[in-house]
C-alpha cells in the first residue's frame, strides 16, 4: 500500500456537468456490481459480521451525490442520492473521490488519509474499521468487479477498458485499478 496522500479533487467543471444528470443509471450499475461481489466473494461480506446490516454513507465530497450502502451478504443495497440534510446512516466516510477510490484499490493508506484530514469518519467507528479491513483483505479491483457483473461479455469489456486506464488515470489523477495488479 502506498502511503501517499496526494489527492486530486474532481474538477469543478465536471462537478457542474454531473449535477443535472439522473442518478438511476449509476445506481443500477453499482447495485449490479455489489450483487456480483456478494455472489463471488461471500467470505468478504461475512467478515463484516454484525456490521453487514449497518448503513454506510460514502460521501465523495467533490461530487454532487453520495452513496448509501448496506453491505448485507444476502442482498447488498447501493443507493445513489443527491446531497440533503437529515440523511440517516450508522457510519459516514467522506473525502475526495480520488482518496476513496485510492483506498479501495490499495493505492492510498487509510490511516494516512485520515490523519492528513483528507478523509473523515463519523458515527460507528467500529463499523468503519470493519468495512476498511474487509476491503483491504478483499483486494478489490473495481474494473474487474464491474466486468464480472457483466457476465460473459465482461472479459472483452475489461480487456478494452484496461488499455485505456493508464491514460485516463494520468488525466484524472484517479487510481482506477489495483496498484499491485492482484485482481481476479
Amino acid at each position: 500500500m502506498n502511503g501517499t496522500t496526494t489527492v486530486f479533487p474532481v474538477p469543478a467543471a465536471i462537478r457542474l456537468l454531473l449535477l443535472p444528470l439522473p442518478l438511476v443509471p449509476l445506481e443500477f450499475a453499482l447495485q449490479q456490481v455489489a450483487e456480483s461481489v456478494a455472489r463471488r466473494r461471500p467470505a468478504s461480506f461475512a467478515r463484516l459480521d454484525s456490521h453487514a446490516e449497518k448503513v454506510f454513507l460514502v460521501d465523495p465530497t467533490d461530487l454532487p451525490f453520495v452513496f448509501r450502502i448496506v453491505p448485507s451478504p444476502e442482498q447488498p443495497v447501493v443507493q445513489t442520492l443527491r446531497r440533503e440534510k437529515g440523511m440517516t446512516w450508522d457510519a459516514r466516510i467522506a473525502g475526495p473521490l480520488g482518496a476513496l477510490i485510492g483506498m479501495v484499490h490499495g493505492a492510498m493508506d487509510g490511516d494516512a488519509l485520515f490523519f492528513s484530514r483528507e478523509i473523515v469518519f463519523e458515527g460507528d467507528t467500529e463499523a468503519v474499521l470493519a468495512l476498511r479491513n474487509t476491503l483491504d483483505d478483499a483486494e478489490i479491483d473495481l474494473i474487474a468487479e464491474a466486468a464480472a457483473a457483466l457476465g460473459p461479455a465482461g472479459d472483452i469489456v475489461e480487456r478494452i477498458a484496461r488499455r485505456f486506464l493508464p491514460a485516463i488515470s494520468r488525466l484524472t489523477g484517479l487510481t482506477l485499478t489495483r496498484v499491485d495488479g492482484s485482481y481476479e
